[in-house]
């Protein structure tokens, strides 16, 4: 094969199975509202949905579990084989089953279902055979129906499973809509991460402060504020009133322009070379704020105020990466 005859079968393939995609949405109805309604009932009662499949499904159900899961949906992967020799624990009265197939079909998956019935747990069906074994034992048929596989023999599951997962991500976010989850909720269910970093910080949590900053009065000099940022290692000077508040900065930055053009700045007083009334946020602002101003102002230093005014820190661009904010 060609490098064009390469693309031209991928762009088959991922075309094939955008037609699927397009296909399962036109065709959602109350189906997908009962299961709606049956997760929220599950979840406002204190249950888990436990998602289940064979095979390649097996592995979509675990995506699909994970992104319930991390979008507040109590939810867990359950192996329909490992569930028949004491897994089956797994499961307890209040929660209800998911389970994949798009055949229908599956004998490890059919042999897990009366198991389930016993324990008189609702069953949902995700499947592409309304008239399958599967959808015979199940509460509520959620029909997952494609035209054809992009498997030019039309057997392996490609299509389908991704109609499959894409149903599941669908369930998700429509119950983050239904159940009120807020970027809050979710960044408390990834703390470790970026996301729960670029959520969870606030300002105050990354400033820097004390002798990692330098603080000066207006009616100091130039030469104050180079000795200040050097001892504090940071590139930039905040300028302070008596009282406190925040009356200008002054960068490294400033500092190379006015030597430039005037070499006898360094006995100057600040507060006629600062920048006054600097761009500020306050430490109870969200971390990611910074970033934002950083990249809006191009500037590399930022100083952090109370709800009153008064310098509180300083944070410093390079001090981001540290964090792992950028």
């Amino acid at each position: 094969m060609t490098k064009t005859q390469y693309i031209a079968r991928a762009q088959q393939v991922l075309t094939t199975e955008a037609n699927g995609l397009q296909q399962v949405a036109a065709a959602l109805g109350d189906s997908f509202c009962t299961t709606i309604d049956r997760l929220l009932r599950t979840l406002s009662e204190g249950g888990k949905i436990v998602v289940t499949g064979v095979g390649k499904n097996l592995h979509i159900a675990e995506k699909i579990s994970a992104t319930l899961a991390s979008t507040g949906s109590t939810s867990v992967m359950l192996n329909p084989t490992q569930a028949l020799h004491g897994d089956l624990g797994i499961i307890s009265a209040t929660d209800v089953l998911l389970a994949l197939s798009y055949s229908g079909e599956s004998d490890e998956l059919l042999a897990l279902i009366p198991a389930v019935r016993r324990l008189g747990i609702p069953i949902i069906a995700m499947t592409g055979n309304s008239g399958s074994s599967l959808a015979k034992c199940a509460d509520i048929v959620l029909q997952v129906c494609i035209e054809r596989e992009a498997c030019p023999f039309n057997l392996a599951p490609t299509t389908s499973t991704t109609a499959t997962l894409a149903m599941g991500d669908a369930l998700a976010m429509v119950l983050i809509d239904a159940r009120g989850f807020e970027k809050k909720d979710y960044a408390l269910l990834h703390p470790a991460g970026a996301i729960g970093r670029a959520l969870l910080y606030r300002v105050r949590d990354i400033m820097r402060t004390g002798e990692r900053i330098a603080v000066l009065a207006p009616d100091k000099t130039v030469q104050d504020a180079i000795m200040a940022m050097t001892g504090a290692k940071c590139g930039s000077a905040c300028i302070a009133t008596p009282d406190g508040l925040l009356a200008g900065i002054f960068t490294d930055g400033d500092l190379r322009r006015l030597l430039a053009s005037n070499p006898g700045v360094l006995a100057q007083e600040l507060r006629s070379v600062m920048t006054p009334k600097p761009i500020h946020v306050r430490s109870d602002q969200l971390a990611v704020d910074v970033l934002r101003i950083f990249e809006k102002y191009k500037i590399d230093d930022l100083p952090v105020v109370d709800n009153a005014g008064q310098l509180v820190g300083c944070v410093d661009i390079q001090d981001l990466p540290r964090v792992k904010l950028i």
